[in-house]
């Protein structure tokens, strides 16, 4: 079984550039990608099932892996929502597959968003993760766009052992992720 190909960057390239850049001793000092988290909230599966199923579906086809059905904390009744219904789902991706689904994105899904620009580098949590949204699902390859009743966004997490923005930034930007500075 053959090694992703982002991977074998980050053990060739990126490393040696992460300890040039932030003075590491050695290359367990360097930061690296713990795990990406994709996260879809389903709003309208409250009034009708198949809505989540049709989530499930693409999240599946996305990443890969099965998606593991969110429910409700707790009840809101403004929301008609009770606690325990089903709200949405998630994957965690690690190892190899992680960084096939970080090749995907940075290569050919995120180039396909309408009027894309880049990313926000606004995403960090002040601990070295990073997260964004997507608008519409159809941007991936693997997403059929003739047979869509509707589409949906998603939440994707990149959780790195950086210890500072700075370093969860320059490591996906030697990944390759297109950051685009905004002012304000």
């Amino acid at each position: 079984m053959a090694e992703a190909r982002l991977y074998t960057e980050y053990k060739k390239e990126i490393v040696s550039k992460l300890k040039k850049d932030f003075n590491a001793k050695n290359d367990m000092a360097v930061a690296k990608l713990q795990k990406i988290v994709i996260n879809a909230g389903v709003g309208e599966a409250v009034a009708d099932k198949k809505v989540l199923d049709d989530v499930l579906k693409n999240i599946s086809d996305i990443s890969g892996q099965r998606p593991v059905v969110t429910r409700a904390r707790k009840s809101i009744s403004n929301f008609k929502l009770r606690d325990g219904m089903p709200i949405g789902c998630k994957v965690t991706l690690r190892g190899k597959i992680m960084y096939e689904f970080l090749d995907r994105l940075i290569n050919l899904a995120l180039p396909r968003t309408r009027d894309f620009q880049g990313v926000s580098d606004k995403g960090f949590d002040g601990r070295g993760n990073y997260t964004m949204g997507i608008k519409e699902h159809s941007i991936f390859p693997e997403i059929d766009t003739d047979n869509l009743d509707r589409i949906h966004g998603m939440d994707i997490s990149f959780v790195t052992t950086a210890e500072t923005d700075e370093q969860a930034l320059q490591l996906l930007k030697y990944f390759g992720m297109p950051f685009v500075k905004r002012q304000n």
